[in-house]
């Protein structure tokens, strides 16, 4: 990342159809710098044609990748597969670029491989480095995206492609430019390798810790799996105060308001933290209307309508606050249970299987506040349930860290290509 201090802002412009770029950059249609190659698909019923040792890439193989580089496909076909149909070979450096359904997604080949017509790959010719116009293309990307058109679903045709115009530096500014960006992608990646191998690490701790415990020797079998023999199995419904808001009229503009309680609905929980800020304001008068669902420190908060499952738990209230008509609240007996020590168990296999089963036999997926009034819940003495939280918080903790670092790399490589790719700023060569 050191030679993100490799930059110079000094700089002459001149002004062109794609807005003022440097005096030394040129214009120049993606036509006249990459050859634009289409895809196709050989006969599927043809076995021939398939199972071969040709990558054939679709485009969910570009859009399920990790990093900007393919060297593997789903599907492979044979020589007689591609020579039986419109796909071409495209050597090593290729540009995949996605143009049907997904448009503007693109990745870089490390092997030769071809591809399904869902894609306009470009063939870097001399006067370009491959790498300078990925990153290009991955900048244009909404651009791309509004030249998608189609009754069933949208596509961006290799002639539109063709026509794009970009700003063209130097090859050797191009080169350093791609260096930079690159640079600062495989530090994003490094840090998602490491969130990746923390939350594996937590998915262990929470699969022994909330079945095993700390240190039992002896196990029984109950309904909720194998669990130490001085556990108990508990209807959470019979041990926590359980509410969702039923029956909720929603609210007019008007009680709407710039202060006064929050109001919180699911997609104001990201990751381990409620969003307090990105959270509405409602008039005191509602709040007060449903006194039952005022939250409390302690209490966990539980998406129970479409996008089921997302658990917030309020370590800290800013001020007052409710629940939106998708959310449930569990406040567990607090004589008995450690109220982080539920919320963990939430997020454990047992309650995930319980969301899955919600999903998939469901078209509009839903959880009832029965599903967790009957939940089943391992009970423990309350020391261990502290530790046992206190052991999965800090590994949440430092998830959120690694997270929140990543957050900032991209922050940063957003901003470096919004002035790199325009030559608002140029790389010292």
């Amino acid at each position: 990342m050191g030679r993100v201090e490799s930059l110079r802002t000094e700089n002459k412009f001149k002004k062109t159809e794609v807005g003022e770029i440097p005096v030394d950059w040129e214009v120049a249609r993606i036509g006249d710098t990459c050859e634009v190659v289409g895809g196709s698909t050989p006969l599927t019923t043809t076995k021939e044609f398939w199972d071969g040792d040709i990558p054939w890439a679709i485009p969910t193989d570009i859009t399920k990748l990790k990093g900007n580089i393919i060297s593997i496909t789903e599907k492979i076909i044979t020589e007689r597969g591609l020579s039986n149909c419109a796909a071409r070979l495209l050597p090593v450096g290729s540009i995949l670029l996605t143009s049907r359904a997904t448009i503007g997604e693109c990745a870089i080949n490390s092997k030769p491989m071809a591809t399904n017509q869902g894609f306009a790959s470009l063939i870097c010719k001399d006067k370009v480095y491959n790498w300078f116009i990925f990153y290009r293309i991955k900048y244009m990307r909404k651009e791309i995206e509004r030249l998608g058109n189609g009754s069933t679903f949208n596509e961006v045709s290799k002639k539109s492609i063709r026509e794009l115009k970009i700003p063209i530096p130097p090859l050797s500014e191009q080169k350093k430019i791609a260096e930079i960006l690159t640079s600062m992608d495989e530090a994003i990646e490094k840090k998602q390798e490491i969130i990746e191998k923390t939350k594996m690490l937590k998915k262990g701790l929470m699969q022994e810790l909330l079945a095993r415990g700390i240190g039992h020797k002896k196990f029984q079998k109950t309904e909720i799996g194998e669990i130490p023999v001085d556990w108990e199995v508990y209807c959470l419904g019979d041990y926590a105060y359980i509410k969702a808001r039923i029956g909720w009229r929603g609210l007019s503009a008007s009680e709407y308001t710039d202060e006064g309680p929050l109001l919180i609905a699911g997609n104001h929980i990201k990751r381990t933290k409620i969003l307090w800020d990105k959270c509405d304001h409602i008039s005191q008068y509602r709040y007060d209307e449903s006194p039952e669902i005022k939250l409390k420190n302690g209490d966990i908060i539980l998406s129970k309508d479409g996008t089921i499952g997302r658990l917030g738990f309020i370590e800290r209230l800013p001020q007052e606050a409710t629940i939106g008509g998708t959310m449930m609240m569990i406040r567990p007996d607090e004589n008995l249970f450690f109220s982080k020590f539920v919320y963990f168990y939430f997020q454990g296999e047992y309650f995930q299987k319980l969301i899955k089963e919600k999903i998939s036999g469901s078209s509009i997926p839903h959880i009832f506040q029965r599903d967790i009034v009957n939940l089943k819940i391992p009970f423990l003495l309350l020391p261990e349930q502290r530790k046992i939280a206190e052991i999965l918080t800090s590994v949440d903790e430092e998830i959120e860290n690694e997270m929140a670092h990543k957050e900032r790399l991209e922050s940063i490589k957003k901003g470096l290509m919004q002035v790199l790719l325009t030559g608002k700023i140029r790389a010292k060569i």
